[in-house]
């Protein structure tokens, strides 16, 4: 369970259990050393075949078992079932320490002249003076320069003002939760090592320059493919394949593919599709309609363009996307949205009016430390320690049987919070499986878009979606006996 504690505010969640509890083994079988393919089975997998080109180093460590209780040859004793275990690195969720103190931020306010009142609204120096003068922007002092609060800012303040309480109270809930049972930790000798700096290379292909490669090439006949790619075995793939058909892990295996030389693990029952924009019509094509579409776009921001860390969209481009078409009627759409008011306004106000959804809510996902600390103060006038979730329903299509009659669900809760120890890789947003899971059907059809990562029973799509199943993520655990 990736839920730690649940709470009328909302959850505490370990983002890094539900990863390592999707229980990514690989199932292998050696052959004796003549032979020149690797036979993949097991008790429980079926008996599987790939060139010893596309075959996996077994240089970890190895659990290994009998196929049978009792060998009916020699050959058949010298064939051991084996299984491969890997789990996530914990050290990536090793945050121990807020990225900005309070003091930080408070040196920031006094040299700025901004003041956080006891009710979390904000009194900006020269505001009345800069109204009076016809600007909507108040005016903060630096130095000996007078720099104005744009628009945008004024209403990222306003916003902070209005859910800082409720941000506040619900984590401070939650936080005394997670102490009281140990799972997180306060000041101690536990965590005076600090944090740890994680760096984790690879020469990985870069999947979305992958994407833009594969616009060069040549044309698939879509009548002369298959919609779905099957991996029934640990496999290279053709990178048009992957770009051009839903790629799917049906069995209750974890299985690996290999693209251009780089290791991907595929949980069981997931299914994606590496591509942008230009390429979604394998995602209609296969023909689902989906109960659950979150989607997290590339939002336009400052600290993206100076980095250009990914390709981010515009609006324009952002309303392109098929939802309508993909989604089935009374479908749950939630869209993660960063802390510009601009981004939340358009899409509440343009981008689910364009898609026919209605709006439900506001969720907030919180980000702490291991000992309950706030990863940027509350009040800290640059980066916030939570993101929102904006949730909506599809409206104006045809609601079709329930399937389950028998099954309820429960309506969609105002304000919750999501509270969790963040993952050090960009952009890693926790799971919402287990969170939603008492407001959809237990069959529901769930689709990510714009996912870097898979989960088992969702169809993940992006032009990264594959990034945090790289094999470099994940490390093999040491036996004990």
């Amino acid at each position: 369970m990736s839920v730690v504690h649940q709470l009328s505010s909302g959850w505490l969640l370990d983002h890094l259990a539900f990863i390592n509890n999707i229980d990514y083994q690989l199932c292998q079988q050696l052959e004796p050393a003549s032979s020149n393919a690797v036979s993949l089975s097991s008790p429980h997998c079926d008996s599987l075949t790939v060139t010893s080109t596309s075959s996996i180093e077994l240089s970890a460590t190895l659990m290994a078992s009998e196929t049978a209780a009792k060998p009916e040859t020699d050959e058949r004793e010298k064939n051991k079932a084996l299984l491969q275990k890997y789990t996530f690195r914990a050290e990536l969720f090793y945050v121990t320490k807020p990225h900005v103190t309070t003091t930080d931020c408070t040196a920031f306010q006094q040299e700025n002249k901004v003041e956080t009142s006891k009710d979390g609204s904000i009194n900006h120096e020269k505001q009345e003076c800069a109204k009076d003068q016809g600007s909507v922007s108040a005016v903060r002092k630096k130095g000996k320069r007078s720099i104005a609060f744009n628009q945008g800012e004024l209403d990222s303040m306003e916003y902070h003002a209005k859910v800082r309480g409720l941000i506040l109270d619900g984590t401070t809930q939650l936080v005394q939760e997670g102490l009281k049972s140990g799972f997180l930790c306060s000041f101690s000798e536990k965590l005076d090592d600090g944090n740890r700096t994680t760096t984790v290379g690879f020469d990985s292909c870069g999947l979305a320059e992958l994407c833009d490669m594969a616009k060069q090439l040549p044309l698939v006949n879509e009548n002369e493919l298959d919609t779905v790619q099957l991996i029934d075995a640990d496999m290279s793939v053709p990178e048009k394949d992957v770009f051009s058909r839903i790629t799917q892990n049906s069995s209750n295996f974890t299985k690996m593919i290999i693209l251009m030389g780089q290791k991907y693990l595929l949980p069981p029952k997931s299914s994606f599709l590496l591509s942008d924009l230009s390429c979604m019509r394998p995602l209609l094509n296969y023909g689902k309609k989906y109960d659950v579409i979150v989607i997290d776009p590339p939002w336009q921001n400052k600290s993206v363009k100076r980095s250009k860390r990914y390709n981010y969209l515009s609006s324009w481009q952002i309303k392109q996307i098929p939802v309508p078409k993909l989604a089935a009627p009374n479908c749950l759409v939630i869209t993660w949205v960063t802390n510009r008011q601009k981004h939340l306004q358009f899409v509440k106000d343009e981008l689910y009016p364009y898609w026919s959804v209605e709006t439900l809510t506001e969720w907030h996902w919180v980000k702490i430390t291991r000992s309950g600390e706030f990863v940027f103060p509350l009040d800290s006038p640059h980066k916030k320690p939570y993101e929102g979730l904006v949730l909506g329903r599809i409206q104006g299509k045809t609601v079709l049987p329930v399937r389950n009659p028998e099954v309820k669900v429960l309506p969609i809760p105002d304000h919750k919070l999501i509270v969790s120890v963040p993952c050090t890789l960009h952009s890693h947003k926790p799971p919402l499986t287990e969170v939603l899971k008492d407001y959809i059907m237990p069959d529901a059809e769930c689709l990510e878009l714009f996912a870097r990562n898979l989960q088992p029973g969702w169809t993940s799509w992006g032009n990264e979606v594959l990034k945090f199943q790289h094999i470099d993520y994940f490390i093999t655990p040491q036996i004990r006996n």
